[in-house]
């Protein structure tokens, strides 16, 4: 054993935690580590993430930037089977829904959706049509017409 080798025991000289706010014996002194006045040397000084005294933050600022799809998303005139089992008419087409005020807008494609059963053929010409919505007309005999738009 020499000197060069000699180590404290782990743990024997460990730094204490300071204690704050315990008068000037814990050598802190009076402001407990918080430095003078102002908000944030009081007891529920903090504020959240991004506060800015009541300022605009930037955040609220700076323009939102970037790409957005609901520009670019495709609606549709959404009719169920249900509505052209009501109408009682065998062939449907845009002219007949908007006479019947089922669509209201000209210029949007139909899409015609539901699986309910039919008791008689219907001839239907639309621009999109779901799985259960085409199996349903074809089972009953109907027939299906997409339109190119």
């Amino acid at each position: 054993m020499e000197l060069s080798n000699l180590k404290y025991a782990k743990g024997s000289r460990g730094h204490k935690r300071k204690t704050y706010g315990r008068g000037f014996g814990s050598g802190i002194g009076k402001t407990g580590g918080k430095g003078t006045k102002g908000q944030k040397a009081r007891k529920s000084g903090h504020v959240r993430l991004g506060f800015e005294g009541g300022q605009t933050p930037i955040y609220r600022r700076v323009p939102k930037v970037g790409f957005n799809n609901y520009n670019f998303k495709t609606n549709y005139n959404v009719v169920t089977l249900k509505q052209i089992i009501e109408l009682n008419v065998e062939k449907i087409n845009r002219k007949i829904l908007v006479e019947k005020r089922i669509i209201n807008n000209n210029k949007l494609p139909i899409k015609i959706i539901g699986s309910d059963k039919l008791t008689k053929a219907l001839h239907i010409d639309a621009e999109i049509f779901t799985k259960g919505a085409k199996n349903a007309i074809e089972s009953a005999k109907g027939t299906v017409n997409i339109i190119k738009e």
